[in-house]
């Protein structure tokens, strides 16, 4: 009779446990799934995902959070940031992931592309002269008439050497630039002599860091580098999309951020075992040890909570007129450019 009722008691238990959890589930269902999406497949649209500064979405990739959200995220590569920004103005993606620079170029081809998630603070891009090719190097002045490499004109990488070589009164014209879109072509024309100096993200320039293929001159992959080359914050890798898209798909569009906040809450804590677990091996370049050194470097510029630093717009702003005369900052509406309320609830939701 004892043992009868040790098991029935036992059962019970475990009945009681399962009902619990039974009546909990639909409870959490309910509230994830309490604005329902307007839109659960989205097709994401980036340049050049093995990128560190692209390092929060593929957390969030990896760990399931879009999937957690609901979503059937699609990403598509399409190697550079200008090809992935026109996939989405062009309609072949719904989102894109890239530069936040982007919504202000766009408004100023009038169209209305709006950012709502934050990834990176900073662009994440270093500039350094070829220690081969440049060994009595003094003052960035050296570099006129000099081979630097970009990933692609008009990227960041690109604004970020031109704003450098302007503190010695050095114009664009005054160098001649090179396109090394891959990790491969920019170390090969780095290495190989090709370019005389390099503006480029990780992890690239840590790479040519550790075997001292370059003195870096200029970066940006900490807050204060930043300010140092854009005079104040400047914020890169957001989620945007079309501001119709945006009102039209409000839920879904909440549920991408949250998502991304996420994962950028995982990152504040994530040990270096962590990251490599989470990373697909494709990205490391056969090795860990440099991915994790590179991941320290930038550590700093991932943002904390998805939301726009403050200043951050005019920031990026005053740096492309100074590349492009044609943009008139009177002419443009910043706050048009993006939006902190899907971040701001997903922070308040994530605790981030």
């Amino acid at each position: 009779m004892t043992r009868t009722d040790g098991i029935s008691r036992r059962h019970f238990g475990r009945a009681g446990v399962l009902l619990a959890t039974s009546l909990a589930l639909p409870a959490l269902q309910a509230q994830t799934n309490s604005r329902k999406l307007e839109r659960t497949r989205i097709v994401m649209a980036v340049g050049g995902k093995a990128s560190l500064g692209y390092l929060p979405l593929t957390i969030s990739e990896q760990l399931g959070y879009f999937k957690a959200e609901g979503l059937d995220l699609e990403i598509n590569d399409f190697g550079t940031g200008a090809r992935a920004s026109q996939a989405v103005v062009s309609g072949v993606a719904d989102v894109c992931s890239g530069a936040f620079a982007r919504t202000i170029e766009l408004q100023f081809k009038n169209q209305w592309f709006q950012s709502f998630a934050i990834q990176a603070r900073t662009p994440q891009i270093a500039f350094g002269v070829s220690v081969r090719n440049m060994p009595h190097y003094k003052t960035v002045a050296d570099l006129k008439g000099r081979k630097i490499g970009v990933a692609t004109l008009g990227s960041a990488s690109y604004f970020t050497a031109g704003l450098v070589l302007a503190r010695f009164d050095l114009k664009p014209n005054d160098v001649s630039f090179l396109e090394v879109a891959s990790t491969s072509s920019a170390l090969a024309a780095l290495r190989s002599g090709q370019i005389d100096a390099i503006s480029y993200t990780d992890p690239v320039i840590t790479m040519l860091e550790q075997k001292g293929d370059v003195k870096i001159i200029a970066e940006t992959r900490t807050l204060k580098g930043t300010v140092d080359v854009f005079g104040g914050p400047m914020p890169s890798t957001c989620l945007y999309s079309a501001g119709d898209f945006i009102q039209k798909n409000p839920n879904t569009c909440q549920a991408l951020a949250n998502a991304i906040v996420h994962g950028l809450k995982w990152l504040q804590t994530a040990g270096p075992g962590d990251i490599i677990k989470s990373v697909p091996d494709a990205y490391l370049l056969g090795d860990r040890a440099l991915y994790l050194a590179s991941f320290d470097q930038v550590r700093e510029s991932i943002s904390l909570d998805g939301l726009m630093p403050d200043n951050g717009p005019r920031t990026a702003l005053r740096a492309l007129a100074s590349f492009n005369p044609d943009i008139k900052a009177d002419k443009i509406d910043l706050t048009k450019t993006f939006t902190n309320a899907f971040a701001r609830r997903a922070k308040e939701r994530f605790k981030a």
